[in-house]
């Protein structure tokens, strides 16, 4: 299984980026997909969730900002970044918890990152 994220970039204090998370492989089913961050010098952290049913979850800090989709069919996560801060500045990544085939347990992968810069 591998997660392909995109969408990362420079931006200027106000502006918007969407990122997208695409799982490609042996895939039987995923729960639940997630964006996650990690600045310079800190942990990462969670920033958004959504369940296969479209239950979604937000770090505070970016709650009436970011807005976390997904399209079932593709297997593919999205994060629409609107209002964008210095501080969302950090790398994105995004993760999926995946079964293989049915039966099978559940397995937690990630993507390689994707960089976000809010700066003038």
């Amino acid at each position: 299984v591998q997660l392909q994220a995109s969408g990362g970039g420079l931006v200027q204090p106000g502006g918007s980026l969407r990122l997208s998370c695409a799982a490609s492989g042996s895939i039987f089913s995923i729960s639940p997909m997630g964006w996650y961050r990690q600045a310079p010098g800190k942990q990462r952290d969670l920033v958004a969730t959504i369940t296969s049913g479209g239950g979604t979850n937000y770090a505070d800090s970016v709650k009436g900002r970011f807005t976390i989709s997904r399209d079932n069919a593709k297997n593919t996560a999205y994060l629409q970044m609107n209002s964008l801060k210095p501080e969302d500045t950090a790398v994105y990544y995004c993760n999926a918890v995946v079964k293989l085939r049915s039966g099978s347990s559940w397995y937690s992968y990630w993507g390689q990152g994707t960089q976000v810069t809010v700066s003038s």
